[in-house]
């Protein structure tokens, strides 16, 4: 009886030993966690560029192109996971590229469009009511004279004659002006005039310098209507036009002509019923 009981015994123990083996095989084993697991995770981060709005002062998020010369690349627009136009910004870009298409032939807008590294329109924006305030002072420059203060007059009273919707006031003094006016010997390189402008994000200009010589590359001093020609095509720049391919308009590159000529009056009017900004 004792030996019965012992048996059960052993086999009850070889059973429970045999269970735990199995068990330990069948149970998935636990590994430790990696210190550098979190580098396995990816975040997504949504990236802002640093802007902000054009004050009239040059400022590092304006653009600042020198007309007729080289001009630098305009700044990064800002990045966003929610950044992009909406639709009806779009549609208005596309009707805007289409009246610069049509009017291919009687203006250079879309020669403009071409040249600006930015595909923008460049204008001042509702400045009749609060003309742009231009300081135009005297300078020391050999061959300078006072009658050339009268033909940069008259090159912005020819502009205003021609139906441009912006108002130009002359009488500002250097501090407060939004457009100043410089003169100089002579360019070092092939022009009489050179203007600067900055503009912000939305292509509405803010300020602007103009320097005009008072002696041409080849050494020639300037007369009143050399003056007022040159003021005339750089006067062009600064209400937003570029260079334009044909000889007879003013806004050639290397003027040729004396006056406005029929395009660069429709080319500035168009500006002006367009609005300012991006084309893409």
């Amino acid at each position: 009886m004792i030996e019965r009981r012992f048996s059960f015994l052993i086999a009850g123990l070889v059973v429970f030993f045999v269970s735990a083996v199995l068990w330990n095989v069948s149970a998935p084993t636990r590994r430790p966690a990696r210190a550098d697991a979190a580098a396995d995770s990816t975040t997504l981060v949504a990236v802002h560029a640093d802007t902000k709005p054009a004050a009239p002062a040059s400022g590092a998020s304006d653009t600042t192109v020198t007309r007729g010369g080289q001009s630098p690349a305009p700044p990064a627009p800002p990045v966003s996971a929610e950044s992009g136009p909406s639709y009806m910004e779009l549609l208005a870009r596309s009707e805007t590229r289409r009246r610069i298409r049509a009017s291919a032939g009687y203006t250079y807008l879309n020669e403009v469009v071409a040249q600006s590294e930015d595909s923008m329109l460049h204008r001042w924006d509702n400045r009749i009511l609060s003309p742009v305030r231009v300081f135009l002072g005297p300078s020391t420059a050999a061959n300078f004279q006072p009658s050339f203060l009268a033909a940069v007059r008259g090159a912005f009273e020819r502009w205003e004659e021609a139906g441009v919707p912006v108002r130009f006031r002359l009488d500002a003094d250097s501090e407060s002006a939004e457009v100043r006016f410089k003169w100089r010997l002579q360019f070092e390189i092939q022009r009489t005039g050179q203007t600067d402008l900055t503009w912000d994000q939305d292509g509405r200009l803010v300020n602007g310098v103009v320097t005009l010589a008072t002696f041409d590359p080849a050494g020639r001093p300037l007369s009143m209507d050399d003056v007022r020609v040159v003021a005339l095509h750089e006067i062009g720049h600064l209400i937003g036009l570029d260079h334009s391919s044909d000889s007879t308009d003013v806004m050639f590159a290397m003027t040729k002509v004396r006056d406005l000529s029929s395009r660069d009056i429709a080319s500035a009017r168009l500006l002006y019923q367009l609005p300012s900004g991006t084309l893409r």
